[in-house]
């Protein structure tokens, strides 16, 4: 479905000129309270005064190129020092900015996930050689780069940049012990080794990091069951951490707290156990937690935890979204006969959460990737990135409505917002972001196995990109390309300062389908050795800082 610029404004919901102020750092992951109530009409947005907002054409051009307007600086890559002992991890993912003082948006702490590794760069092990075999010291220089990284940086004179061996530099890898934040043991154990598969992720009202594992079974596996509920073991992907580590695959698949402050962690089991692309978060008034979060893979269901404490990811419970009829429905197994006949107890619930969701009636997306929540109108956005085998090749965008308002309701009507394809000029929607006036931002994910291909559906599109949707004036409703991604590379992570003057970004993974180190499919960011890195890039310029202002109306 697609919809004109008076439509859009309808849809995505209307502000008020007085409600679109700069939120707090945490509008990023929805954390304000009280979305504010639309009151401006349509005839007076359109009114607005026009963005200098301009469109780039697709790109397959192995840089990073960015609109008029925009500039960026390299603010850490992989391989990086960050201290004494740690360097920056592979494959950043999601990105987000904590400053240590409010009143100050230019120092804080950049938190960084590492989703997974390409061994060619990594630990020199060639998964395209049959005759290559693995070592336990490549094995354990991969799981070293998974994880998450944190990192102090400091805006002076106008530029970022890392504070090396500050305090507060740290990693969380493969090898950290993580405890479960459960009363039970999961799979006899309380607590588990390492994190890994670090996709996207989000923070909590009280200033912690969240990183979410997504695609944890090419790492350990996965435990699958047959008609008799037995259990049997199907390797991993990468068929070679496993043969050194006898770690249970059911130890991962979690949204996973990291503290900044010590870099303590736990892994949250009450929020279920699948491919985590995301978590974000609503503090409602009692100070209770609506956690929302989508199961990234074909026919994947879209979750939400409801919070019976304040600030608790613990105490509640789970939900599966029912979209055809607009229902969450219960994941508890107390309450649910159906749970009872499959499963235990609760414990073995949240660690089969994908067969409960099918069991009590979930409905199958076309991969839930991010989720953000309007802080305006107050909607909730799910990407749906894509569904090959179901003929699905360039995805779309959900929006929910909370019945009344309420996120611990158990209602909602849902909508496409915007589907991907040529003539909406965008495809596989991934990461999104609303920045401080309410403009919508999104990455896209097209496999790096199927650009560039003559004989698949995303040839138009080149590169990977990032979008915005500018709320206000004669392009809203547009979806405008501001920046392409380098070859094989994809824009994840979008994240603004508090102060809305910069977008942290990652490139995550240019050069992904190199096959030797000879022939570099990607350069990018042109270090003397050659290598294509993932990096964090910090986005300025005076674009950046109109489109976080609401713009004056015109006389």
């Amino acid at each position: 479905m697609s919809y004109n610029r008076r439509s859009f404004i309808t849809f995505l919901g209307k502000a008020t000129l007085g409600a679109v102020v700069a939120p707090p750092f945490l509008m990023g992951c929805g954390q304000n309270k009280n979305p504010n109530t639309p009151q401006l009409d349509v005839d007076a947005l359109a009114a607005l005064k026009r963005l200098p907002l301009k469109n780039i054409a697709a790109s397959d051009v192995d840089d990073l190129l960015l609109t008029e307007g925009l500039d960026y600086q390299l603010l850490v890559k992989w391989g990086d020092a960050i201290n004494g002992d740690d360097t920056f991890g592979y494959n950043n993912d999601f990105t987000c900015f904590i400053p240590f003082d409010d009143a100050n948006p230019d120092d804080g702490l950049v938190w960084g996930n590492h989703e997974y590794i390409n061994g060619l760069f990594v630990s020199g092990y060639n998964r395209r050689d049959p005759e290559a075999k693995r070592t336990k010291a490549q094995v354990d220089q991969e799981m070293y780069n998974v994880g998450g990284s944190i990192v102090r940086i400091k805006k002076t004179n106008g530029q970022w940049r890392v504070i090396e061996n500050d305090p507060n530099n740290r990693r969380i890898t493969g090898h950290t012990p993580i405890p479960f934040n459960w009363d039970q043991p999961v799979i006899g154990k309380r607590s588990a080794i390492g994190t890994l598969a670090n996709c996207s992720g989000g923070i909590t009202p009280w200033r912690t990091f969240l990183t979410c594992e997504e695609n944890y079974d090419d790492c350990y596996g996965e435990t699958v069951y047959d008609t008799n509920n037995q259990p049997s073991h199907v390797r991993s992907k990468y068929q070679g951490w496993e043969d050194f580590y006898d770690h249970p695959p059911e130890h991962y698949g979690w949204v996973v707290e990291v503290d900044p402050k010590d870099g303590s962690a736990q892994k949250h089991i009450a929020l279920g156990r699948f491919a985590h692309e995301c978590c974000t978060l609503k503090q409602l008034e009692d100070d209770r937690i609506v956690a929302y979060s989508g199961d990234d893979q074909n026919d994947g269901c879209l979750y939400k935890f409801i919070g019976s404490t304040p600030n608790s990811l613990k105490e509640g419970t789970l939900y599966v979204a029912d979209t055809v009829n607009g229902e969450w429905l219960s994941l508890d197994w107390a309450s649910q006969p159906v749970l009872q006949q499959h499963f235990k107890d609760q414990t073995e619930v949240l660690v089969r959460t994908r067969e409960a969701a099918l069991l009590v009636g979930g409905t199958q997306l076309n991969r839930p990737e991010d989720i953000e929540i309007d802080p305006i109108s107050g909607g909730v956005f799910i990407s749906l990135t894509n569904n090959k085998p179901k003929g699905d090749f360039h995805g779309s965008i959900l929006k929910l409505e909370e019945t009344a308002g309420a996120y611990d309701g158990l209602t909602f009507e849902a909508s496409t917002y915007k589907a991907g394809g040529e003539a909406e000029g965008f495809t596989c929607p991934d990461n999104l972001a609303f920045d401080h006036a309410g403009n919508l931002w999104m990455t896209s994910d097209m496999s790096g196995s199927a650009m560039h291909k003559t004989d698949k559906p995303y040839m138009a599109f080149k590169n990977n990109s990032l979008y915005v949707i500018p709320r206000f004036g004669e392009d809203a409703g547009k979806v405008i390309r501001v920046i392409s991604a380098p070859r094989d590379a994809e824009l994840t992570g979008p994240w603004f300062a508090p102060d809305g003057k910069t977008l942290f970004l990652s490139v995550q993974h240019p050069g992904e389908q190199t096959q030797s180190l000879d022939a570099p499919t990607s350069l990018w960011p042109f270090d003397d050795d050659r290598i294509p890195k993932s990096a964090v890039v910090a986005i300025q310029g005076p674009l950046i800082e109109k489109l976080n202002q609401l713009q004056k109306l015109t006389s």
